[in-house]
């Protein structure tokens, strides 16, 4: 008799709504034991990949919100679309593996894998798996976008100094006058002040005699 799948907790990211699942066939051959688990937890199996050549277009294809492997061990070609699905279309990335030594495990963690889970597939640790997987991934996120806004910061502070100097040195402004006139022309035009000081430093660059 089946099992009833038990209430979502509306904390809980993963029980919250229903998932759109890739499920990734690479050589274990357990799919239709997750399959069949995530359709009673309510989930929704969008796909199955039994080709790792196939796995980024079907990702882009599909938009599932997870993607789940299946693994004796994951194979190369599968790290290797998957690592290239990362740097594309990051989304959670769950594998399942019966190979316990480190090397995979490390080349998992390297290719975006989200969670890797070793010794055994156990239908009641697929729920709290996907929790976790899914909160790494947006934690991971996260900081992802803390670091590349302190890097675009810190480009446009070094923007702003340049462009200051040209002001001191071609208009024979001071410091403050200088950032004061980048400001102005800021607000008047409705941009960010890198984006001033960018434009500034390119018309320079442009006037520049050839070397």
């Amino acid at each position: 008799m089946a099992r009833t799948p038990a209430p979502a907790d509306p904390a809980d990211p993963a029980a919250a709504r229903a998932l759109r699942v890739l499920l990734i066939d690479d050589g274990a051959h357990r799919i239709n034991l997750i399959r069949d688990e995530l359709t009673e937890q309510g989930h929704v199996v969008v796909g199955v990949v039994d080709s790792a050549v196939t796995i980024h277009d079907t990702v882009l294809r599909l938009q599932p919100d997870v993607v789940i492997v299946d693994a004796e061990s994951p194979s190369r070609d599968t790290l290797e679309h998957l690592a290239t699905v990362s740097g594309s279309c990051p989304r959670p990335v769950v594998v399942f593996s019966e190979d316990a030594s480190e090397t995979p495990m490390r080349q998992a963690l390297q290719a975006g894998v989200s969670a890797y889970v070793i010794a055994g597939l156990q239908p009641q640790r697929l729920a709290p798996v996907l929790r976790v997987a899914i909160a790494r991934f947006e934690q991971e996120r996260a900081l992802r976008e803390q670091l590349g806004e302190a890097q675009m910061q810190l480009s446009e502070r070094k923007l702003v100094e340049r462009a200051k100097g040209l002001l001191m040195q071609e208009v024979g402004l001071t410091e403050e006058q200088a950032h004061r006139h980048l400001r102005k022309m800021a607000m008047d035009r409705g941009q960010r002040l890198g984006q001033v000081a960018e434009r500034i430093v390119a018309a320079r660059d442009l006037l520049q005699p050839p070397g």
